[in-house]
């Protein structure tokens, strides 16, 4: 896990579905730190210092794309 950082962190966990949903899709290794902790206590993320998406560096460049990608979609009505 030496190679994996962190490139975002989130406060609650239903915001990684879509972000997991895409990484599955691109086949790109990854894991979230405290995703089970924050599921069970969703009030104490920002103790545990929220859901952290862990990603290899070398696929660093790709997943900051497709979060940039992704966050210049978003519309709110």
């Amino acid at each position: 896990m030496e190679d994996f950082q962190t490139i975002a962190i989130f406060n609650y966990s239903h915001e990684i579905v879509v972000i997991k949903h895409l990484l599955e899709q691109e086949e790109i290794n990854f894991f979230f730190e405290n995703e089970t902790l924050v599921s069970i206590d969703p009030f104490g993320s920002f103790a545990y210092g929220g859901i952290k998406l862990k990603i290899h560096f070398n696929d660093f460049e790709k997943v900051q794309e497709l979060l940039d990608n992704l966050n210049s979609n978003l519309k709110i009505v």
